[in-house]
């Protein structure tokens, strides 16, 4: 595709990130790292799933990549993340640290606006930076991340004038972990409810689209999200006022589970 092809998906209300994304995701592709097990996680990981379900919603934005691996990765010999970024010809640098001895677990553009390239891990310690020697690079734990990494599904991410191959969470693992996220969150109001909002449109496409109950998916999450996924059912009465049949099954799913 080119950026006119790009464009003309947006006008059919496909989702599809910036011209960056597609810089960084392709020469991720090249290096047969989604091959190795990383994954594309977070709003890009949502609107890719959108697209691959057939569904039709607002158009996401986001001025990041997150991007997940477990510390093991299937690759022959190590190879650099930061490398791996910087061929896309962006100008990228490391992000420091959460303290001067920390290492950096992000690669961002200059300006306040600029595109964000964010390596995620599983750890029980959030915001810990976790080595992944298979990427010479540090990853930021994220509690459950080992629920929602497990058995990722191919799938391609539409940027710019292409169309990249990648690996996503199964939706069913993004929506909880998605619901997960928003009530962890602490002093980023906004950003917890654009998980809500995506949790919620994932579920009623999972419900109304594919007639997938909820509960068989809830009985899989790690016991110690389910309190903090409870919590979140007033967030999503007011998310779903015009789905009601999706959000009895959140109320089924998690009165069941």
């Amino acid at each position: 595709m080119d950026g006119r092809a790009g464009a003309s998906l947006r006008k059919l209300e496909f989702q599809v990130a910036d011209k960056a994304v597609a810089g960084v995701l392709v020469e991720l592709h090249n290096r047969s790292l989604s091959g190795a097990g990383l994954c594309v996680v977070g709003t890009l990981a949502y609107m890719a799933w959108l697209n691959e379900l057939g569904a039709r919603a607002v158009a996401a934005r986001t001025q990041d990549i997150d991007l997940a691996a477990r510390q093991r990765l299937r690759l022959a010999a190590p190879q650099s993340f930061f490398d791996a970024v910087q061929t896309s010809r962006l100008d990228f640098v490391r992000v420091p640290g959460l303290s001067r001895a920390a290492p950096s677990t992000s690669l961002k553009m200059p300006g306040r606006d600029g595109l964000r390239v964010d390596l995620l891990t599983h750890g029980l310690k959030a915001g810990a930076a976790v080595p992944v020697p298979a990427l010479l690079w540090h990853a930021q734990a994220v509690p459950h991340y080992d629920h929602l990494l497990d058995r990722p599904r191919p799938a391609a991410v539409l940027a710019g004038g292409h169309c990249i191959p990648v690996l996503l969470p199964q939706p069913q693992r993004l929506l909880w972990h998605k619901l997960y996220s928003s009530a962890s969150r602490r002093g980023f109001p906004e950003k917890a409810d654009k998980d809500v909002v995506q949790a919620a449109t994932l579920a009623a496409v999972m419900v109304e689209l594919e007639d997938e109950p909820l509960a068989d998916s809830f009985r899989d999450v790690p016991p110690a999200m389910k309190p903090m996924l409870r919590k979140r059912l007033p967030a999503l009465r007011r998310a779903l006022r015009a789905h009601a049949g999706t959000f009895e099954a959140f109320e089924a799913a998690l009165s069941a589970g």
